[in-house]
């Protein structure tokens, strides 16, 4: 096998592992030192590859996979909760729509995936001469939520439902 070769399937390896991959596992599995793969790793990060070297091994750095469109409903005292709910699951509330009976849709951007960003988010809201966008639509609200797997997005979903902030769909 030539070391292009080996490069392309240590990249899948790591990619459709679910867990760490060490480089000493990688050596015993292509026969290799695992200097060899120390410098292969360090050729697929020069090829553009995000790989995160962890103490359990390699990592793909992967961006949020999966996202799901949820309809909530909150007072502002409880925004700071939502959201907090939402990143401390390992969610990002990537943007905030409404939808008004006169000016249809209408959204803005968030990316908040922490709780330092929810803190920033707030202060703006409550220093600035705005609302939040949810006051125009009494309260109703969607947020795109991106996540790593949709389990993620069921146990966000789940603790939103159980907490009363979820809107649920009408079946038709």
């Amino acid at each position: 096998m030539t070391g292009h070769d080996r490069r392309e399937e240590l990249i899948l390896r790591i990619m459709n592992s679910k867990s760490p991959v060490s480089a000493q596992s990688l050596a015993n599995e292509y026969g290799v030192t695992r200097q060899v793969i120390v410098q292969d790793i360090a050729l697929l990060r020069a090829k553009g590859h995000d790989i995160i070297s962890t103490n359990k091994g390699y990592v793909i750095n992967a961006p949020k996979s999966t996202f799901r469109v949820m309809k909530v409903r909150h007072t502002d005292r409880e925004l700071r909760e939502e959201l907090e709910l939402i990143v401390d699951l390992g969610g990002n509330v990537e943007n905030v729509m409404v939808n008004h009976r006169v000016y249809g849709k209408i959204e803005a951007r968030l990316d908040i995936d922490s709780r330092r960003k929810v803190e920033e988010f707030l202060e703006n809201i409550q220093s600035g001469k705005s609302s939040p966008l949810k006051n125009i639509t009494s309260d109703y609200h969607y947020h795109r939520i991106l996540a790593d797997s949709e389990s993620t997005l069921d146990l966000i979903e789940e603790k939103l439902r159980a907490r009363g902030f979820l809107v649920e769909s009408r079946s038709l």
